[in-house]
């Protein structure tokens, strides 16, 4: 159950419960946050905390001021220093992109974590919610969660019966990796009235071979890139003129820090995703 509101026990204390279960207290609203993500910097912004917010790790490219934050390394190898040089009152970690060894080296040291992972939409509401909480900052945090739930709904509504279409998303070349089920990636595709053509498998991200795409031979193929317009992994399906994407011109890029990072700017990808799905939907 989300503790939403701050406790009365102290005057000031708030707590609430973040992604891993694990209640977050703090004596005051936090002034001095280090996010561990590019996601969870987003995430701090969106909710009206980016003032608050000290330091991010590199690929913190949004919104612009974010920019300009000092590094404390990346999401994957963090620098606990400089970490403990910026003399945090909250810490925002990324549950299954940080290293679990450094994340609980922080929780040793003393430092306020709260550990962030969406795992569906909702969720990323959720987050501004109690991000908001933690930083004072409740009454732009809940506005922007409403608007987040209202502009998803909205979506889900538009295309709630439309044709489906049989999609591979991909999100990384080599080896070749996509998405389950269990992503929030997907939710985006089923929104869309996409069926994820590998959303049974077992892994949260499986990695594929060449063979078992060509095998579930998708309607529509999805990727993102190594850069905001860098489409270059759709090169290597326009070879096989045998896969029905390809036969039909159905190879699309999506910004990837639109959807992939789990952030209020996912519906501008998921839009956009449901802009090609239905442009498959008239390639047939």
């Amino acid at each position: 159950m989300l503790l939403a509101a701050w406790s009365p026990v102290h005057a000031g204390e708030r707590c609430v419960e973040d992604d891993a279960g694990r209640e977050v207290c703090l004596e005051a609203p936090a002034e001095r946050i280090v996010a561990l993500s590019p996601g969870a910097t987003e995430l701090l912004f969106a909710a009206g905390a980016g003032d608050h917010v000290v330091a991010a790790v590199s690929h913190a490219d949004y919104p612009e001021a974010a920019e300009e934050l000092p590094r404390v390394g990346t999401y994957d190898r963090l620098d606990m220093e400089s970490i403990l040089a910026k003399d945090p009152d909250l810490v925002v970690g990324w549950t299954s992109g940080n290293s679990s060894s450094q994340l609980e080296r922080i929780e040793a040291l003393g430092l306020p974590l709260y550990r962030s992972d969406p795992k569906v939409l909702d969720e990323i509401a959720t987050s501004l919610e109690r991000l908001g909480t933690l930083a004072g900052t409740e009454d732009e945090a809940d506005a922007e969660a409403a608007r987040f739930r209202d502009a998803r709904d909205e979506l889900e509504a538009e295309y709630a019966d439309r044709d489906p279409v049989r999609v591979f998303y991909q999100i990384w070349p080599d080896p070749v990796m996509t998405v389950n089920d269990e992503q929030i990636i997907s939710e985006s595709i089923r929104i869309c009235g996409g069926e994820n053509v590998f959303g049974d498998l077992d892994s949260l991200t499986p990695r594929l071979d060449t063979e078992s795409i060509l095998a579930a031979d998708p309607e529509a193929i999805v990727a993102g890139g190594m850069g905001e317009a860098d489409d270059s992994w759709l090169e290597e399906w326009r070879r096989y003129d045998i896969l029905e994407a390809t036969a039909k011109d159905n190879l699309f890029f999506v910004e990837p820090s639109t959807i992939q990072r789990p952030t209020p700017r996912i519906l501008e990808g998921t839009r956009v995703l449901c802009d090609k799905l239905q442009q498959a939907r008239r390639n047939r």
